[in-house]
Formats: structure tokens, C-alpha cells, sequence
């Protein structure tokens, strides 16, 4: 069985999820490509694509959430948004690849390879069974006008909420955010902290902005710094791709902080932390979820955000973090709290599905599609 798995870069958690997918089909002896369509357009094409989300992420918060609102705004009205119309620029050159490179089914990470897609279908042009997968806690403006088969979501809490944006609840399966392997792996922290060269009596706060290093993350690690001052934690701060934050960092904090840009070694530091403060990205929390690690959640950037925040805080998966010294210092006090960590734990377990991996390659095995409900 050939599968193609499309993804953008616009944000680290759309490849994650699609990697988790491939990692899967592969393992099973399938084959699973992943790509970028916008790539088939030329590179110039596709870093224009991702370097504008991410910039504006990085460097505008509130004019991403300006142009998010906007979009909520745009699916009230009664014809196809200009998101559609600019994916269809792209959707020829998808559909010379297919027509050149064969498959059995499509699975996207992505709206916009969802609306190239959508786009060919609606042109007449034969597409093979396809697979979306929705990577945040909310249904995202203009998922409601992609023609795919079936919507992967990641709860069934949020089935009214697809629903309600009209899209068919025959259509909708909350089988999770898929996840890569090792997030789902079973690793003691000891040698967690072993691998990754870290004290063992030592307590060590891990800090993220995702994959673009976005949020309030230096906000957090100053005030984080002054707060352990007495009792010494250790700071680990991933800044991902935002280098010049890093370098930032740097020339301000040499002790008790330890700076990165990205890491394949992730799960690693997930399994070796105490405690675990990152903006509320779909793929970051998830991840989180799966492995259990108490999490805490700096300000959203304005959008999915928002709603993945709401989510994790309202069903106890999270605390919320508030950038100040008392709001981070009551956080602090998990710490010397097993009870209230052991319940944060309790409840991941029970709500974040730890296979959505596996379960969605299922649809794609032989039969599992005819017989998927």
C-alpha cells in the first residue's frame, strides 16, 4: 500500500504529526511519503509560505490573531475564502505529481494541502481517498470547506463543535493527535537524565516556544530565573528555530540556565523534567500528554492557541501560567504538591489517547476503511 502524507512548515506540530503517521505506516511495511505540495511549486514558494506564518508569529502575536479572527470572520459568509482560491495556485502541481506518482490514500496534517485537495476534486480531477487530521483542540477556520473523506479530531468533546461548522459527524473521528514513537516509548526518568548527561538529585523546569520559539518564553525565564533563586532549579530553555532569542538569552543568564535551539531529543527532556512550561501548540501539549508530564501553559499566541489552552486548563491536563512572579511562583508550588501532580497525570491519561498513530493507520490498512465504524 503506497500512502502520500502531506504537511506544511508553518509550525513544527503539522510535520510532527505527519512523521508519526509515516513512523506507523512504515513500521507496518507500507509506503509513506511525506511531502510538502508547496515544495512541487518550487522551495522559493514553500519557505515563503512557512517563513510568513512563522514570522508573524514570532514577531506579531496579536497581528497573527488579527488575521486569525479574520478568518473566523470570512467562514460566516456564504462563498469559498480566499485561502481556497490561493491553494488552487498550488493544486496543478499536486495533481502532476499523483497522476505521476500513484497512491492508495492522501492523509494531510494541513488545511491548505486539504483545500489543494478539495480544489482538484471540485475540478473534476480523480483523487484517491483522503485522510485529515486535525492537529489543535479546535476546528480552525476554513476546515469546514475541505473535501476530504474523513476528519480526524482530537476528541470526541470537540465533535459538536466540527459539527456545528458543518462538517458531517459521518465524516468525524476522534482518534487523537498522532504522535512519533518516541513520545510514546517507556523511559524511566533516571535514565532519561542518564542519557542526557543531567544530576540526578537535581530538579530541572523545562521551557519551550514550540518549534518557532514564540510566546512569552524570555518573559517567563527571567521570572522563573528570580523565582528559583532560593531554591535552585535548573532551567532548560528550548528556543527552537528562533535563533536570535537564543542568542539573546544567552548574553543575560550563564548560570542555572541552560539554552538550545532545536532538539531531536525531546521526549528525552520530557521524561527528565519535573515540570514542563511551553505555549499551548496542539503537537507540544499533546506530546506532553502522552507521557505524562505536568504541564504548565505560558500565554497563547492569539488563535488555536487560545482554544488549546482553554481545553487543557478546563479538564485539568494543565494549569495555566500567568508571566508574573506570583502567578509563576504559585505554579512553582506543584512542585511540593505530588497530589495535585499525580491528579494533573490522572487526568491526561484518561482524556489524551496515547495511539491515535496506530489507529489512523488502521483506517488505511486493507479493509479497515470498508469497515471503519
Amino acid at each position: 500500500m503506497e500512502i502520500l502524507i502531506l504537511s506544511c512548515g508553518t509550525g513544527g506540530g503539522h510535520n510532527s504529526a505527519a512523521q508519526a503517521v509515516q513512523e506507523e505506516l512504515l513500521r507496518r511495511g507500507h509506503g509513506a511519503t511525506l511531502l510538502n505540495p508547496f515544495d512541487l511549486c518550487g522551495g522559493k514558494i514553500a519557505r515563503r509560505v512557512d517563513n510568513t506564518y512563522i514570522n508573524l508569529a514570532q514577531t506579531s502575536p496579536r497581528g497573527f490573531g488579527a488575521v486569525y479572527a479574520l478568518g473566523n470572520a470570512y467562514r460566516r459568509l456564504p462563498w469559498r475564502s480566499p485561502v481556497y482560491y490561493a491553494n488552487g495556485y498550488a493544486a496543478d502541481a499536486l495533481g502532476a505529481y499523483l497522476d505521476a506518482h500513484p497512491v492508495d490514500a492522501i492523509v494531510t496534517t494541513h488545511v491548505f494541502p486539504a483545500e489543494m485537495l478539495t480544489y482538484l476534486r471540485n475540478h473534476g480531477r480523480k483523487v484517491p481517498k483522503t485522510v485529515f487530521i486535525a492537529t489543535d483542540y479546535t476546528c480552525i477556520p476554513f476546515t469546514e470547506e475541505c473535501d476530504c473523506d474523513i476528519c480526524v479530531i482530537p476528541s470526541p468533546m470537540l465533535t459538536g463543535e466540527f459539527v456545528s461548522r458543518g462538517i458531517p459527524q459521518e465524516k468525524l473521528f476522534p482518534l487523537g493527535i498522532p504522535v512519533r514513537s518516541a513520545f510514546r516509548q517507556e523511559i524511566t526518568r533516571e535514565k532519561a537524565r542518564r542519557e542526557l548527561g543531567l544530576l540526578q538529585e537535581k530538579r530541572y523546569l523545562l521551557l519551550s516556544g514550540g518549534s518557532i520559539g514564540g510566546g512569552k518564553l524570555e518573559k517567563a525565564v527571567e521570572l522563573l530565573y528570580r523565582a528559583t533563586r532560593a531554591t535552585g532549579e535548573q532551567l532548560i530553555v528550548i528556543c527552537g528555530s528562533n535563533a536570535s532569542l537564543c542568542k539573546h538569552l544567552e548574553g543575560r543568564y550563564a548560570d542555572r540556565v541552560t539554552l538550545m535551539g532545536k532538539t531531536d531529543r525531546m521526549a528525552e527532556y520530557l521524561r527528565a523534567c519535573d515540570l514542563y512550561f511551553t505555549k499551548p501548540g496542539g503537537l507540544s501539549t499533546t506530546e506532553a500528554a502522552v507521557m505524562e508530564v505536568p504541564l504548565a501553559l505560558l500565554p497563547p499566541i492569539p488563535g488555536c492557541e487560545t482554544h488549546n489552552r482553554n481545553f487543557f486548563t478546563r479538564l485539568g491536563l494543565a494549569v495555566e501560567a500567568q508571566p508574573s512572579q506570583a502567578g509563576l511562583e504559585n505554579i512553582l508550588s506543584l512542585l511540593t504538591s505530588p497530589e495535585k501532580m499525580e491528579h494533573m497525570r490522572q487526568c491526561q491519561r484518561s482524556t489524551i489517547p496515547k495511539d491515535a498513530a496506530q489507529r489512523i493507520c488502521d483506517l488505511l490498512e486493507p479493509g479497515g476503511w470498508k469497515n471503519r465504524r
